[in-house]
């Protein structure tokens, strides 16, 4: 999409500790333009107390890649970003295994970018959920 360099997989995993992507466990795989892949290992602590996937946690996990994503296509010269819009679609659950998220950018604009994204349990390929937000790019206050 643009020349800019993208950050490694490591760069962004780099950033999660000690933030709520890293206390989850969530890890990047796979960055490229347009695109970002995490995975997130299934925990108990991402239970809901009836003993299945908390939807909170299948969000925090769509919600970071696409987030990533955004952070690793980010305009030259933008200053960062914020989620203005999510909207997600439960279709399955997992109560152990990892789950896998791949984002794809469906816009990248100057001012805002929206992604699309698949939760899948990584064992048996099962859609758990879809995944859409909007995402405002912010830029430097000028003086």
């Amino acid at each position: 999409m643009t020349d800019i360099p993208r950050p490694t997989p490591e760069e962004l995993n780099a950033r999660l500790p000690g933030y709520l992507p890293g206390v989850i466990g969530i890890e990047v795989v796979e960055v490229r333009d347009g695109a970002m892949v995490a995975r997130m290992p299934v925990r108990s602590e991402h239970l809901a107390p009836n003993g299945y996937m908390h939807a909170a946690s299948v969000i925090a996990l769509a919600d970071t890649t696409c987030g990533l994503g955004t952070w690793a296509n980010l305009p030259e010269g933008a200053q960062a970003f914020t989620t203005i819009e999510l909207k997600s679609n439960f279709l399955g659950t997992a109560t152990e295994g990892e789950l896998r998220c791949t984002a794809t950018g469906r816009h990248l604009g100057r001012n805002t970018q929206v992604w699309d994204a698949e939760v899948t349990h990584a064992e048996t390929g099962r859609t758990v959920a879809l995944f859409r937000c909007s995402q405002m790019v912010l830029w430097p206050k000028s003086k």
